[in-house]
């Protein structure tokens, strides 16, 4: 019962580890082919280390055709139809027969099947059935031939009567250079009686011997015999026994018990992985190696786009401060012009003004078609020749911008194709697309925002100057006002100095009318000092015109600069694509395969340890 229990774990344990070799390969497959310089044959070395993963363990029925191999396959399972038998080659594909909970053919490519059916043998073995060597269909013996590599243990199926022919020998000198171990099977020996079999079977070895230097093992087996026993409910041991089938079984029995045999078939798999698996890493880093330079294309293309994005940036500014500058220009002029308006020497005239204004004598003389005095002053001042020579400054950036944009492409372009011809053959022929320039360029996003350049300029010329008039008018009507009620004031207190009082009260009088003298200077003085007041409150109206148009300006100049730098990178795309895609291709390979480089090193630690008994959790 331990005995039982302590087999259950190894097969356990060992099945186990195969799943863990069987997704470390599938995940291999995934990558090693698109490694350039990674030979197909050592991929082809993976696959088969897969096919080995992907079977408990795989013995091999082989032979000429007709000698009994699918007969005693069926009676091995206990099913008398399962696969095809006959006189003639019923057998043209590689047949592997595995466990399976319901029976299914399934076709794959290629020249191999898989049969599943629920026989209890097949949980621990695969049984794989071979086209006929010696068929009258060469590419028969040439599909078995490429297949038996595989194999865990071979067994050559022979007719009794056609024991030890020279092709058999020479199948058994084949097998010999593959290095695997051979069993020959004598089938139909129920045909034959005891005295026979001693006969072909010692004819068997001779011949080895004498041919190959070599004593094989040779079974009796009768196909018929063993299904017989096993067409009841419980198999007849006594004619399995007589069958000789027993042999196989109990020698699958025994592989399957020796935990260092199947150690060695976990193992095999593992071997041929490791081996890929570092020349795949050697190939990725060999092409890491030699992709660094390209993998700097990228960064110095970017480099350049940052570059020429900082260019252009810079022009943009210059233009500003250009624009920046006549909006100053204009303040600075502004100066001069109100306070010419606004002068002391000016007072008795701003006076002689209000006066107008307060009676509306002005208003009846002004027309709607002629200049404002303040427009009028500023013209003469030349308030806003700075103003007009903005839209020519402005319309140079486009052409700027464009100049640069077409120029940058240009060089683009013969950077580009010069490091693509630069490129193996093997990484240019990835290229995807042209290295050219655009057939079009698009100016809108300057254009289009001239509109709205004209309006912050109309708004500097006319609504500003509207404003300063208003505020001019207004200053004068105060002005007006004031003195009128000053002066009303003094011709006041001189009717009330001639008829009141007199003499007595002349001090008092003289100190009133000097008040009242000194409230009318005060009310020309404040004239230059609301001249001041004005022309700070337009000039900080006009720098918020001027933030308003060079943020206009910036943001459209922005868009520009945005659109040439997409025209760049959809020029150079086909080479920058194919940098970047490498570039992941191959983090990705390194990235799998140091995972692989680590569940490698588990299954050799788990390998290391399997078969092992372990006392408190120690393993001895």
């Amino acid at each position: 019962m331990a005995e039982a229990t302590s087999e259950h774990k190894l097969i356990q344990e060992y099945e186990a580890i195969r799943q863990t070799e069987y997704e470390l390969i599938t995940n291999l497959l995934d990558v090693l082919p698109r490694i350039d310089t990674m030979s197909e044959d050592r991929v082809g070395q993976v696959r088969d280390a897969l096919f080995h993963a992907d079977h408990p363990y795989l013995m091999v029925l082989t032979g000429p055709f007709s000698s009994g191999k699918s007969s005693i396959i069926n009676a091995l399972l206990g099913a008398d139809n399962l696969l095809k038998i006959g006189p003639t080659p019923t057998t043209d594909r590689i047949n592997i027969l595995r466990w399976g909970d319901d029976p299914q053919h399934t076709g794959t490519a290629g020249s191999t099947d898989t049969v599943f059916y629920p026989a209890e043998m097949l949980k621990r073995v695969s049984l794989v059935d071979t086209p006929g060597l010696e068929s009258i269909f060469k590419d028969h013996e040439e599909t078995t031939r490429r297949f038996l590599h595989r194999a865990d243990t071979v067994l050559l199926i022979m007719q009794a009567m056609q024991a030890m022919t020279q092709k058999n020998i020479e199948y058994l000198q084949m097998f010999k250079e593959y290095g695997k171990k051979v069993i020959i099977v004598i089938s139909q020996s129920d045909l034959v009686t005891d005295e026979e079999q001693a006969t072909i079977e010692q004819y068997v070895k001779d011949q080895c011997r004498e041919h190959l230097g070599l004593e094989p093992t040779v079974w009796f087996v009768s196909a018929r015999v063993g299904l017989e026993a096993q067409k009841g409910e419980v198999r007849d041991e006594e004619l399995w026994e007589k069958s000789g089938l027993a042999q196989i079984t109990d020698y699958i029995d025994d592989q399957l018990s020796d935990a260092e045999r199947l150690r060695q078939k976990l193992t095999t798999p593992l071997q041929i992985v490791q081996s890929v698996h570092q020349n795949a890493l050697v190939a990725v880093r060999q092409n890491q190696s030699t992709f660094d330079r390209y993998r700097s294309i990228t960064d110095n293309i970017e480099q350049q786009l940052a570059a020429q994005r900082r260019e252009q940036s810079k022009t943009v500014r210059d233009i500003n401060n250009e624009v920046e500058l006549r909006f100053r220009q204009t303040g600075d002029r502004s100066k001069e012009a109100i306070l010419d308006i606004f002068q002391f020497s000016r007072a008795i005239n701003s006076l002689g003004r209000g006066l107008s204004e307060l009676v509306g004598l002005a208003r009846l003389f002004r027309r709607n078609d002629t200049n404002t005095y303040m427009e009028e002053t500023f013209r003469r001042f030349k308030v806003f020749e700075p103003i007009d020579e903005i839209p020519a400054i402005t319309d140079k950036l486009a052409s700027r911008l464009e100049g640069q944009d077409m120029q940058d492409i240009d060089d683009l372009v013969k950077y580009g194709n010069k490091e693509i011809h630069n490129l193996p053959n093997d990484v240019s022929d990835k290229v995807i697309g042209t290295i050219q320039a655009p057939v079009k360029y698009d100016r809108t996003f300057l254009t289009n925002v001239r509109d709205d350049l004209e309006a912050i300029e109309e708004e500097a010329r006319v609504i500003e100057t509207n404003k300063l008039e208003q505020i001019r008018r207004n200053t004068l009507l105060y002005l007006a006002w004031w003195e009128v009620i000053v002066i009303v004031c003094i011709v006041a207190l001189f009717f009330a100095w001639d008829t009141v009082n007199g003499v007595t009260q002349f001090p008092a009088s003289v100190l009133v009318l000097f008040i009242l003298l000194g409230l009318a200077l005060v009310g020309f003085a404040s004239i230059p000092l609301r001249g001041r007041i004005l022309h700070t409150q337009y000039v900080n109206r006009l720098l918020k015109l001027q933030a308003r148009y060079t943020d206009v300006l910036t943001k459209s100049a922005d868009k520009q600069i945005e659109y040439g730098q997409q025209l760049r990178h959809e020029t150079i795309t086909p080479l920058t694509r194919l940098v970047e895609a490498q570039a992941s291709i191959q983090d990705e390979q390194l990235n799998k395969l140091q995972s692989a480089e680590q569940t490698i090193a588990k299954i050799e630690l788990q390998l290391n340890k399997f078969g092992k008994r372990k006392i408190m959790g120690l393993v001895v």
